[in-house]
């Protein structure tokens, strides 16, 4: 009887899993994911980027923005993501409803900003939806800064020598 029941669950915990999380070919790859993570304890994890210190000590990059090429400076002490007018355009944000009411200091002086969302931040592998973000005005800022309402959401960041190591959750 107890083999019957055992056979039973061995059976049940698969559909189950696959009823529950919805779709058998996310199961299928979470389950390689979390085997190849188990087989090999050496090997970086798959959620990670790396990104070099350039010669002027900044740590630039390139994001996706809705789908949007971005080039981007990590900013520890930004609080949130801040987009310059021209990305924010080009990455399709609703830019005629924005309120310019946010005050704002930047390296280049005060401004304003707005608040917006941005529904998917991508830096290679790490991706984020629904990251809160500010827009500066036209010409404002020529760069657009990687701030914390991104970094906040990963499992970690350091910097070590030259190097910075984002790295996301499993």
């Amino acid at each position: 009887m107890i083999r019957i029941i055992l056979a039973l669950l061995v059976i049940a915990a698969p559909v189950g899993a696959v009823l529950a999380y919805g779709d058998p070919n996310q199961l299928a790859k979470a389950a390689k994911t979390v085997s190849f993570a188990l087989s090999n304890p050496d090997h970086p994890p798959l959620r990670t980027v790396e990104i070099q210190r350039r010669d002027n000590g900044e740590f630039k990059l390139k994001a996706s923005i809705n789908g949007a090429n971005a080039s981007m400076v990590i900013d520890t002490g930004a609080t949130s993501v801040v987009l310059t007018y021209e990305t924010a355009k080009a990455a399709g944000l609703p830019l005629e409803l924005l309120d310019f009411n946010v005050d704002l200091e930047t390296a280049g002086g005060r401004t304003r900003a707005a608040k917006l969302t941005i529904d998917k931040l991508a830096v290679g592998k790490l991706v984020e939806h629904a990251v809160p973000a500010l827009v500066v005005p036209k010409g404002q800022m020529k760069t657009n800064l990687l701030g914390m309402s991104f970094l906040d959401r990963l499992e970690s960041w350091e910097v070590r020598a030259d190097k910075l190591k984002l790295r996301g959750y499993p």
